[in-house]
């Protein structure tokens, strides 16, 4: 029985624990509780999160890193509890995923288009201000030493 109680726990995580594994701040994990995303118990003042919160916080994070609102994946997180196996779950997170990745994609494209485009406007500046008798090589070597 003590090992079970050990087990258990050893799955239990205090609010700085999770803070410094994740990367995260004390106010995100209150915000993500009070958007219903995580579910920590109370021990007093305390805030005890277990194995579950935890792997919620981590695909919170994930799905937050590629461009998913927390609505999306507050519907993705919780479909998990429908008892058919993750069917539904899974194949939420693959329609909204494919169309996420879409999504990013798209803006990808747009970036780089505005990055060329931009290069090419640096390169007329620059070659204008050589015309001038100005050299941008050192103009720039200043500029980043100051």
């Amino acid at each position: 029985m003590s090992e079970l109680m050990n087990e258990e726990q050893a799955r239990r995580y205090t609010i700085t624990q999770l803070c410094r594994e994740f990367d995260v701040t004390p106010r995100t994990l209150r915000f993500y509780e009070q958007k219903d995303l995580l579910h920590p118990a109370r021990e007093g003042m305390n805030r005890i999160f277990s194995y579950r919160d935890r792997a919620r916080l981590s695909l919170i994070l994930r799905g937050k890193k590629v461009g998913f609102s927390l609505d999306d994946i507050k519907e993705m997180l919780d479909l998990y509890n429908l008892k058919d196996g993750q069917v539904t779950q899974l194949q939420v997170a693959r329609s909204k995923g494919l169309a996420q990745l879409e999504h990013l994609k798209d803006q990808k494209l747009a970036l780089d288009e505005a990055i060329t485009d931009l290069e090419r406007a640096i390169e007329i500046v620059e070659g204008m201000l050589t015309e001038r008798g100005i050299d941008t090589e050192a103009e720039f070597a200043q500029a980043e030493s100051a």
